[in-house]
């Protein structure tokens, strides 16, 4: 299905749920906000799909290569959270910071530093500033499938400043294609697929106000 042919699917349920006051979000809404906030789902269980529309070599098919094992799993894996302690060290040190000027204080004077002080003072720095990705398995419901995905979050323990004073926020994302499971209709009169929606997952945190 297309991007226009899905926009359109998409308006067509807004006006039929608008009128029928049966609620249902197809997909996580675009916003700047990451990660994404819990989806409101409609209880009612003739909503869900039935053990036949759950046979996974027919959904691995219709999800084709967008299956990707990195982000998303059928069952909860074992491993439900990376630990920071687990995050490893940070990457390349970012240009903002190798090019950081030592030696001009901020009243214009300037002082001496040398080549193995600076070294390690902006390798404190980086290291200070960092903003890993924690990665959890969250569970979407029956509703989606694959079941779980694993979401990112920006690490949020403490100040990423010095003085404190900011925190890691998201600065990009990935898009994630997952099988989302659509009604349409009323009870036994509905009709009920399986369509493609997106879902962004942070993959990059910065220090930020």
């Amino acid at each position: 299905m297309g991007l226009s042919q899905t926009l359109l699917v998409y308006a067509l349920v807004c006006v039929h749920l608008g009128v029928s006051q049966h609620f249902l979000r197809l997909r996580p809404s675009p916003s700047d906000h990451l990660p994404v906030p819990e989806l409101k789902e409609d209880p009612d269980p003739e909503y869900d799909p039935r053990e036949q529309d759950l046979a996974e070599r027919t959904l691995r098919k219709k999800l084709g290569s967008n299956f990707d094992p990195n982000f998303m799993s059928i069952s909860l894996p074992a491993v439900n959270i990376s630990a920071p302690e687990a995050l490893g060290k940070p990457g390349a040190m970012p240009n903002e910071i190798k090019k950081l000027d030592l030696n001009e204080t901020p009243y214009g004077k300037r002082v001496k530093v040398g080549k193995k002080a600076r070294r390690k003072f902006l390798q404190l720095l980086w290291t200070y500033t960092f903003c890993p990705v924690v990665y959890t398995w969250k569970d979407l419901g029956v509703r989606f499938w694959p079941r779980y995905i694993k979401e990112g979050n920006c690490f949020s323990e403490r100040s990423c400043s010095f003085p404190e004073g900011m925190s890691c926020k998201p600065v990009k994302s990935v898009t994630k294609i997952f099988l989302r499971w659509y009604c349409q209709g009323f009870l036994r009169q509905k009709y009920c697929t399986w369509i493609q929606v997106q879902y962004p997952v942070i993959s990059e945190c910065k220090c930020s106000c």
